[in-house]
């Protein structure tokens, strides 16, 4: 049955305009953690007034993979023994993973495998800034962009089990099928959703072109196509689902040379990407 392009993309608009907006103490967060002269004592005094957020820290820092001995109940002793990039990833992952949670899901991704693959990109992606030596505040953002690399297919319906059948039938690139179905793409919906909770510029070109790669060039490029490029590890991976199956991997020569990095590079991250995938996951169960 043909899909209405246009009732698709007015239901998407109500879907966006409807998805609560970050809170402002995320924002700060971000702020503050984008400032390289920050101090773990700025950011206590802005979640301290949060007992949310408070509460998600003290958690996070005793929980089992930390295994620490004796438990830590001062917020500010635990932002320095995470680090400020953990805390703001947390505050940040959390946030948008609780939101888009309490918002309506389709059948078509279930939403467990949809953030495990995620969350397997995210850290392929900060695992290439590694291994290219990116900055280490730079590779934490390219993290996050992974993270949410795929928002923009949460405000799909049920229709769009369609397009993933389409895909995986015919084997083709997921987002091409969406244009050719929906009119519109996950990219596109992304970038909707990263305007409405004002995203950083790194973020939402990662959310909105990490298909898309040839009008980038420079330090921006190089990030974008790190994203690509853990998109397409954690589909190789098969960690999760997120529809698309089938990456082009003819593309993946192309992107290491854009980034810099060797085919032996690529491969290498593998030792510590399942290593890390388990501590990333420890945000989906605050």
């Amino acid at each position: 049955m043909a899909i209405n392009k246009e009732k698709q993309r007015r239901d998407i608009d109500r879907f966006i305009e409807k998805m609560p907006s970050l809170s402002t103490t995320v924002g700060k967060v971000m702020e503050i953690c984008s400032r390289t002269d920050a101090s773990p004592n700025e950011l206590n005094k802005v979640i301290s007034l949060d007992p949310v957020l408070t509460g998600q820290v003290l958690k996070l820092i005793n929980s089992a993979y930390y295994s620490l001995v004796n438990k830590v109940t001062s917020l500010t002793r635990a932002i320095t023994m995470l680090g400020m990039n953990t805390v703001k990833n947390m505050a940040l992952s959390t946030a948008i993973i609780r939101s888009v949670a309490g918002a309506k899901k389709s059948r078509a991704l279930p939403t467990t495998k949809f953030w495990a693959h995620s969350i397997g990109a995210g850290v392929s992606a900060k695992l290439l800034g590694e291994a290219k030596g990116i900055p280490v505040m730079e590779r934490e953002e390219l993290f996050l962009a992974g993270l949410l690399h795929d928002l923009g297919k949460v405000p799909f319906g049920d229709e769009y089990i369609e397009v993933l059948n389409i895909a995986k039938f015919e084997q083709r690139p997921l987002n091409e099928v969406e244009l050719e179905v929906m009119g519109i793409d996950h990219q596109e919906v992304g970038l909707m959703i990263a305007d409405k909770w004002k995203l950083n510029q790194v973020i939402s070109t990662c959310i909105g072109s990490h298909h898309h790669l040839k009008s980038f060039n420079g330090q921006l490029g190089q990030q974008v196509s790190c994203v690509a490029l853990g998109n397409i590890y954690a589909n190789i991976l098969d960690h999760g689902y997120a529809g698309n199956p089938y990456p082009k991997e003819e593309e993946i020569g192309p992107l290491l040379a854009g980034v810099g990095l060797s085919w032996e590079e690529f491969c290498g991250i593998g030792g510590r990407v399942v290593e890390e995938i388990q501590k990333a996951e420890i945000f989906l169960k605050i």
